[in-house]
């Protein structure tokens, strides 16, 4: 089947494509990495998730020629007043680790010794546009609950998955298996979002037999 809409995903993260691929399945959605195209990666100056993922559409967008899909995610801790919030990617270079998820899980659980408050929450924000000056973005956001667990459970998944426990199921994100961690997850709730935005404005037809 012909995909109904190309764009181009600001992200270098394998991860991120593979999910949100799935997620966008349903519309024959094509997502094509900006990696693929030699893109580089935009600046992420704001303070939020959705500031941060409109400039990485933008700048996807403008450099491609392509509709674009942005997604600013991140881990929200309540001990730490939401923080690493937007600067989760970077999370373990505050503490002298190298950038990378297995950095960033380490400095998080060592971080979180000896807190009783282990609440958290993965949160998601993906801004989609047609064309670098669209005046009207699509924008859509999740957000997943959990607890800090006291250490990495599961293969499944990237990020944060490992550490963060859902009480409901007893087992970490990345014990899930990956149909049942896209249903519940911060990114899966914000791309159905995204789904119905795109099936109102940009896909009319999207769905009609």
């Amino acid at each position: 089947m012909k995909p109904a809409l190309t764009l181009v995903l600001a992200t270098h993260n394998a991860g991120k494509l593979a999910e949100l691929q799935a997620l966008l399945q349903p519309l024959g959605v094509r997502l094509l990495s900006q990696s693929e195209l030699g893109i580089a990666e935009a600046d992420e100056p704001h303070r939020t998730f959705v500031e941060n993922a409109l400039a990485k559409a933008r700048h996807a967008s403008a450099a491609s020629g392509l509709p674009a899909l942005a997604d600013d995610a991140g881990l929200c801790v309540e001990a730490f007043g939401g923080q690493p919030g937007v600067d989760t990617a970077f999370y373990a270079t505050r503490f002298g680790y190298p950038k990378g998820d297995t950095h960033n899980v380490r400095a998080l659980l060592e971080q979180m010794q000896g807190q009783s408050n282990r609440r958290a929450a993965l949160v998601s924000t993906l801004v989609a546009l047609r064309s670098p000056d669209d005046p009207e973005p699509l924008v859509a956001s999740g957000r997943l609950h959990g607890l800090i667990a006291t250490e990495a459970t599961g293969t499944h998944g990237f990020g944060f998955d490992p550490v963060l426990y859902l009480p409901e199921y007893g087992q970490t994100c990345a014990q899930l298996p990956p149909a049942l961690k896209n249903s519940l997850s911060h990114r899966g709730q914000a791309a159905r979002a995204l789904l119905e935005l795109m099936r109102q404005r940009w896909l009319p037809w999207a769905g009609e037999s």
